[in-house]
């Protein structure tokens, strides 16, 4: 039925020498995507029990949320289109910057814009709030720009409080320039990045909790409106609890997955998929295969272990000359990734590489780093932790010399058959 009135409705734009409109940007019927039950498990169980990941997507990332780290990825720091997934970003300038009971106006600008919309009209008033539903939930290009124009002023106004924040979150490779995804050359991110932006929204109790919304009744002008969420894995696949879809002519399909299973968080980014199904493929291929192929470590404890067990027997083996008193005792400092996701088959390759001083000279003052444990996972350097000392160590005076050589005559220490007979 679909397809006969498209077909229509082009009939009527030719015979009136009208040419029917490109969409460019997010489409909501194209974008959503029901999974069907065996579908989903057939691929979830494919996904665990691979020992090696199928990804068709042109850019992804497995990201970390312990570590911050990626601990997957395939071109995962090339700069690349984002689509609707731009909307996360949107989504914080508005909830740091606005009211959520605001009252909008839709202005005529944010009505005609085109690609996947909330269905607003010139005149129509609406909340914040409500806005970011249908941002985050339908994906309305007509909501970005209208929050764009309320907060910004305009969607150039706006793009610079995007790409402010981007610099505040040391986004080095990511530009804005709408609040929607729509294709620019000068619209970009990364994989990684995007991950990294993810991270930050997440933290934001009220961003988690839209995103995590599969369907929710909004007010326009009063009146209820029923609005679903484009997320196809959210609801279908175990942990997932957001986060957005995205799709234009450039940037492919695209999907960003919040997942949290037994209080491990991940993030995985999917951009650039030819179609939807590669896309839900690939998402589920990436956590499944992540869940069961990684264990997070607590490295700070092996570090810990490894230390302490070597200062038991070397830390006395290392001399201080001209110390007035021998009071090393050596300590750590760690200010590295303390838990990190680490491949199972390579959790038995970390190493830790300890290098301390065998000879020092006093002085020795408080604090001082005399050596360092490099932390690697086979050839790749992890971290670097340093080895201190804990106290104070005084250099001997020429009294403390005194008092030895006292002591010692008192002691009979001194070369007695040098001295005369009584």
């Amino acid at each position: 039925m679909k397809k006969i009135l498209i077909t229509i409705i082009t009939i009527i734009f030719m015979i009136n020498g009208i040419t029917y409109p490109k969409v460019l940007a997010d489409d909501i019927d194209e974008e959503y995507e029901e999974i069907g039950e065996e579908d989903l498990k057939e691929t979830v169980e494919t996904a665990s029990n691979s020992s090696e990941l199928q990804i068709n997507s042109r850019n992804v990332a497995v990201f970390d949320r312990t570590s911050k780290q990626v601990i997957y990825g395939k071109n995962e720091n090339k700069k690349t289109a984002m689509a609707s997934t731009t909307k996360i970003m949107t989504s914080i300038i508005v909830l740091e910057n606005a009211n959520l009971k605001d009252e909008v106006e839709i202005s005529a600008s944010a009505a005609g814009i085109g690609g996947s919309r909330l269905g607003l009209k010139k005149g129509d008033k609406i909340s914040v709030l409500n806005l970011l539903y249908g941002l985050m939930l339908r994906s309305g290009n007509d909501a970005a720009y209208a929050l764009a124009e309320y907060i910004g002023g305009s969607k150039e106004g706006f793009a610079e409080l995007m790409n402010k924040k981007a610099e505040e979150l040391n986004l080095k490779n990511t530009h804005f320039v709408t609040p929607h995804g729509l294709d620019d050359p000068e619209h970009y991110t990364t994989a990684t990045e995007l991950a990294m932006l993810t991270d930050y929204a997440l933290e934001n109790k009220t961003f988690a909790e839209i995103v995590n919304t599969k369907t929710c009744t909004i007010y326009i002008n009063g009146n209820p409106r029923t609005i679903n969420n484009t997320n196809e894995l959210l609801g279908n696949l175990y942990g997932v609890n957001g986060v957005k879809t995205g799709f234009t002519n450039n940037a492919g399909r695209c999907l960003v997955t919040s997942v949290n299973r037994d209080n491990w968080n991940i993030i995985t980014v999917v951009l650039g998929a030819d179609t939807k199904k590669i896309r839900t493929t690939d998402s589920i291929n990436l956590i499944e295969y992540t869940y069961k192929n990684y264990s997070r470590v607590n490295i700070e404890e092996m570090l810990n272990k490894e230390f302490n067990n070597w200062k038991n027997i070397n830390q006395k083996m290392i001399s201080i000359n001209k110390c007035k008193n021998n009071n090393l005792e050596l300590e750590l400092e760690f200010n590295g990734t303390k838990i990190r996701a680490i491949k199972n088959t390579q959790i038995d390759n970390i190493e830790f590489e300890i290098n301390v001083l065998s000879r020092l000279e006093a002085p020795v003052e408080k604090g001082r780093v005399i050596g360092n444990i490099i932390i690697k996972n086979g050839d790749e350097v992890l971290d670097i932790a340093e080895v201190k000392n804990k106290y104070e160590i005084e250099k001997k005076g020429v009294e403390d010399y005194l008092k030895i050589f006292l002591n010692e005559l008192v002691n009979g220490d001194i070369i007695k058959e040098n001295w005369p007979s009584i």
